[in-house]
């Protein structure tokens, strides 16, 4: 297993519409163990392939605190969403150190593959139901910041670019001793 390195927002690539998984091979096994490495180290509850530059319809979520209940939706559809709404303070490991109000489904119900290609319905409420439309919207090209207002993402967009340039300036930098 591996870690892999998540794509940050505004990066063009987070854009990106998913295709299809089309084989259920060793790849793609390889791929879900990479992204749950990758997940746990980031200490997040769900990632989206799209997050680490793999533009499949794969994604892995957790959110038990005890880290023990992996999920993982493979070419995931949702076909039934409540029309209870819920709004919660969403992040995103493609946004760091950002969080926000967003509405969502209170409940959903998602038909999707395991790695292993078997088929399964899953009916969610809560957090589960909330981030699997999160990680959904992923595979969609959509990051959650695009929820907010056009100021909001504007000064969202401007504080990780000025990060990511004062990240590169250190790396850049001989270490002075």
């Amino acid at each position: 297993m591996a870690q892999l390195p998540i794509l940050r927002y505004p990066d063009p690539r987070l854009h990106t519409v998913a295709r299809p998984v089309e084989r259920f091979d060793e790849d793609l096994r390889r791929l879900v163990a990479d992204m749950f490495e990758t997940m746990y180290a980031a200490h997040g509850i769900g990632l989206a392939a799209t997050q680490v530059d793999r533009h499949v319809r794969v994604v892995v979520i957790d959110v038990s605190e005890e880290r023990n209940q992996p999920l993982v939706l493979v070419n995931p559809d949702i076909v039934w969403m409540s029309p209870e709404r819920v709004r919660s303070d969403e992040g995103c490991l493609s946004v760091p150190g950002i969080y926000d109000g967003v509405e969502r489904a209170q409940a959903v119900r998602v038909e999707a593959h395991d790695a292993e290609g078997q088929r399964r319905t899953i009916e969610a409420e809560g957090l589960l139901a909330v981030c699997i439309q999160h990680e959904l919207d992923h595979l969609l090209g959509k990051v959650f910041v695009e929820y907010l207002s056009p100021l909001k993402r504007n000064r969202i967009k401007a504080k990780l670019l000025k990060q990511q340039r004062e990240e590169e300036r250190e790396r850049r930098e001989p270490v002075r001793a």
